[in-house]
């Protein structure tokens, strides 16, 4: 998961993640793409579960920090808001913001205190994309698991699925070869048409 998991986190975004998601659940965690295919993105969409425990944590950490005091009922109402806020946020960065202040209503705090987590809100991002995608593939081989749809031997090797990782090496012949036919081929029929036409 470790490549998942740095994409995750430099991204912010679970949506740009699922590519990455996908090749590593079925390349080196042995799902069946049946399985994947349905559950990484919809996972995506709905188990923000890093989101979910970042707008409990910011409400009770703004709510100390004005001196509110949350009864059972705002706690039961920050818990339930937040789990319908995570599953209804986009997976793009900096949309936690906006549901919390969704949450931040609800309870009777003031918005404002949003600006006192705004600063490190990028890091929080981050970290919690990173355990989004993270819960997403845990979900995944936790399904096809039960459904039969997983491969243990690629899932207890360790090596599964490391040779398609992209190693930053161009074959120079192959990359000339590649230049040679789109500039001579196919380019140059499109441009011996037009100067055809002109």
């Amino acid at each position: 998961m470790r490549e998942v998991q740095i994409f995750a986190f430099s991204t912010s975004s679970s949506n740009a993640t699922i590519p990455i998601t996908l090749r590593t659940v079925t390349k080196r965690m042995g799902v069946n793409n049946s399985v994947a295919s349905f559950t990484v993105p919809f996972g995506a969409t709905i188990n923000m579960d890093g989101t979910a425990i970042m707008q409990g944590t910011a409400t009770i950490f703004i709510a100390n920090i004005y001196g509110i005091d949350l009864g059972v009922t705002e706690y039961l109402t920050v818990i339930l808001m937040s789990v319908l806020a995570s599953v209804g946020t986009a997976g793009v960065p900096g949309v936690g913001l906006i549901m919390l202040s969704m949450v931040f209503a609800q309870v009777g705090l003031p918005i404002e205190g949003i600006g006192l987590i705004l600063g490190v809100d990028r890091i929080l991002d981050m970290l919690r994309t990173a355990v989004n995608v993270g819960g997403d593939a845990a979900v995944t081989a936790i399904v096809a698991k039960s459904e039969g749809k997983m491969d243990l031997a690629i899932y207890n090797d360790p090596n599964a699925g490391a040779k398609d990782v992209f190693d930053g090496h161009i074959d120079e012949d192959n990359e000339r070869e590649f230049s040679k036919v789109m500039n001579d081929g196919i380019m140059g029929s499109e441009y011996d048409d037009v100067d055809r036409r002109h």
